[in-house]
């Protein structure tokens, strides 16, 4: 259950989509992709009671009573003075069991822009989900109520999303002119965690877990539903599937102090981060999650530009072919020379090829052609196992040939060979894939996507 406070009172405390909003949402769901980047409204030169908010920024709370009021005012007196749209703060009450909740209603009253929302199970991403999901602000943030960040981050940290540039913005202890004062074994955890990520999901941003964060409310209309977690590792997961979804994650060098008073629990924190991770990464491997729907980021993607003799996406798909074609053949190579040891070339060369083949296919589907989810995956690898019947016609045509000419060749006589034969069937395997396995998808003009 939630209440909210604040519809009496502050600017920004009610609002409505534009038509700009619908029209460009109503283009996006019907031909499946996001809505377009705009630009936001400047503010006008005074704001009403009734102006919508252009920025949210949620705080979480459990059990804040003596840090909220002074949070809140500050934070308040900060965006007054310095930013230049209407604004809303919302208390987000992770059902706290002290006096945060009489504080919190106290502050809606008293400060025009902040309202309240009580929530009775705890969980950041929860707090998060709920407010966000409801929020009729265009861009969406939150930070800790301790305010570790300082404030004078906050409008770097959103310009990005207010001029249409990116998708979501993260704050970084981790930056190289980040200015940061904490202990030892937190900044040890802190980096230890994201070199995690980095290993184990790919991550590209440097820092998961600072409390300061934005994203666009369309974006996060999106990918919230696809988010699991209700508690810390809510952040990670919603950049982790921004990331991978091809959105534009901008970050921001933040100063940063530690609080010594936290509650957080560093190691059952830690626990439930790695838990995660490994719920992520596996839903990830198996295709399971559903992100060919945000294919493209927002706005004019130039790669989906059609050019007067350019072929659509050729250049990339080379590119990825030869890659998983270098590491492909590294593994069949050794695969062979493994198999070799106990059975004749042929049947060596078979089996190296087969299993080749099925790991050639399935990273190829992914990784060069951007084919994504369990849909075809079954039809792609029998497609795939028909261009390797011809690679195996080819190089068992090789050995057969070799075996005739020289009776008993050594080892590194047959593996030139091979090398040579497969040269000649990874030029015929491209084509193949592209043009029949893989074929090009239609994709809508330019002015579709607007």
């Amino acid at each position: 259950m939630t209440t909210d406070s604040s519809l009496r009172s502050g600017p920004g405390t009610t609002g409505r989509r534009s038509s700009r909003d619908g029209a460009a949402g109503g283009d996006a769901e019907a031909h499946g992709r996001l809505p377009v980047r705009d630009h936001l409204p400047a503010r006008q030169p005074v704001a009403t009671a009734s102006a919508a908010p252009v920025l949210d920024v949620v705080v979480p709370v459990y059990n804040e009573e003596k840090d909220l009021h002074p949070c809140v005012v500050r934070l308040h007196g900060h965006l007054a003075r310095t930013f230049p749209y209407p604004f809303r703060i919302t208390v987000a009450d992770n059902a706290s069991t002290d006096a945060t909740p009489a504080v919190a209603a106290a502050l809606a009253a008293e400060l025009p822009g902040v309202r309240y929302v009580r929530l009775e199970e705890k969980g950041r991403g929860r707090a998060l989900r709920t407010v966000w999901s409801a929020s009729d602000a265009p861009v969406l943030a939150y930070m800790d109520v301790d305010l570790s960040t300082d404030l004078n981050a906050l409008l770097p940290l959103v310009a990005p999303l207010i001029s249409g540039h990116s998708d979501l913005a993260i704050g970084s202890r981790l930056a190289r002119s980040s200015r940061v004062v904490r202990g030892t074994k937190r900044e040890f955890i802190s980096r230890a965690y994201n070199l995690i990520l980095r290993s184990s999901l790919a991550a590209g941003f440097s820092d998961a877990q600072c409390g300061f964060k934005a994203i666009r409310r369309e974006v996060a209309e999106r990918l919230l539903p696809m988010v699991e977690d209700s508690g810390w590792f809510f952040d990670t997961e919603l950049l982790v599937l921004a990331e991978r979804a091809g959105l534009r994650i901008h970050e921001v060098p933040v100063d940063w102090i530690d609080d010594p008073d936290s509650t957080v629990h560093i190691v059952r924190t830690a626990t439930e981060d790695l838990k995660g991770v490994w719920r992520v990464g596996r839903a990830l491997a198996v295709g399971a999650l559903p992100l060919d729907r945000l294919a493209r980021p927002f706005g004019d993607d130039p790669r989906d530009r059609a050019l007067t003799g350019v072929e659509r996406g050729l250049a990339r798909q080379l590119i990825g072919f030869c890659a998983v074609g270098v590491l492909s053949t590294l593994f069949y190579l050794a695969l062979y020379s493994l198999l070799r040891l106990g059975v004749g070339p042929q049947v060596a060369n078979g089996g190296a090829l087969l299993v080749s083949a099925v790991a050639n296919t399935a990273a190829n589907r992914r990784l060069t052609f951007g084919v994504r989810g369990r849909s075809g995956a079954v039809r792609h690898q029998a497609q795939g196992l028909v261009v390797f019947a011809i690679g195996l016609a080819l190089t068992s045509g090789s050995l057969a040939a070799l075996g005739a000419a020289s009776g008993s060749p050594s080892h590194g006589t047959e593996l030139a060979v091979l090398i040579t034969a497969n040269l000649a069937a990874t030029v015929l395997r491209f084509l193949l894939l592209r043009a029949w396995v893989f074929p090009a998808r239609a994709c809508p003009e330019p002015e579709d996507l607007r």
